[in-house]
């Protein structure tokens, strides 16, 4: 059983290299991910209809697009802002956003004063509904160590200076508690529409570990 398996899973892998080989568009990567994919549809494991609904969420209703709309709203307006420092589940819930079952979203705001940088230490805990699949390093564990220990040093890393005098808070994610960074609005985006705004806006500085874009890169 197990050669045939093994056998099996060869001849796919010989076809994703003759595609890849003969000028596919899709990498190396994606060509296994879709050879695993017909080997567990072929043996009744998943549902293909169901699959593509997942990837159909992962791609339209969850990810870093929709946190941005979320600032970018808040940057341009402050009955918003109230509401989403207030209870950030209920305000991101006004624009769609379902958060899954159990889960509470915390909004920190930025300031002059203040910067916030969320980590999860135990494992990889993450509001997916606004910032989408966690990104690699937010899982590792040099960075879930270290930004508790030495926040200051880890966002230099990240290329963030910050002035001495801004206290940097380290924000704990867990799995009923999940938060999301109210990074400030960068100067000279006075004006701008909501939609301009949510192009600043990065999953990193959501995050913390980032800053946004300024006025000048999306000029």
């Amino acid at each position: 059983m197990a050669t045939h398996v093994h056998d099996h899973q060869h001849a796919h892998d010989q076809h994703a290299h003759d595609q890849h080989a003969h000028g596919s568009e899709l990498s190396e990567t994606q060509l296994r991910v879709r050879a695993l994919e017909t080997v567990l549809t072929e043996k009744g494991y998943i549902d293909p209809a169901a699959l593509d609904l997942i990837i159909e969420a992962y791609e339209t209703k969850v990810g870093p697009h929709n946190g941005a709309r979320v600032i970018a709203r808040a940057w341009s307006d402050p009955t918003f802002k109230r509401a989403l420092l207030e209870d950030a589940s209920k305000a991101v819930r006004t624009m769609g956003h379902e958060s899954r079952v159990g889960d509470h979203l915390v909004a920190v705001e930025n300031t002059p004063q203040l910067h916030n940088i969320v980590v999860c230490t135990l494992c990889s805990c993450y509001p997916w509904e606004v910032l989408g699949l966690p990104p690699v390093w937010y899982k590792s564990a040099p960075y879930r160590s270290r930004a508790v220990k030495d926040p200051r040093g880890v966002l230099s890393d990240f290329g963030v200076k910050l002035p001495n005098e801004t206290q940097i808070r380290v924000w704990e994610s867990t799995a009923e508690t999940r938060f999301l960074v109210l990074p400030m609005r960068p100067g000279g985006t006075e004006g701008w529409s909501e939609e301009r705004l949510a192009q600043l806006v990065t999953r990193d500085c959501m995050i913390g570990t980032g800053l946004p874009k300024s006025a000048q890169e999306i000029a």
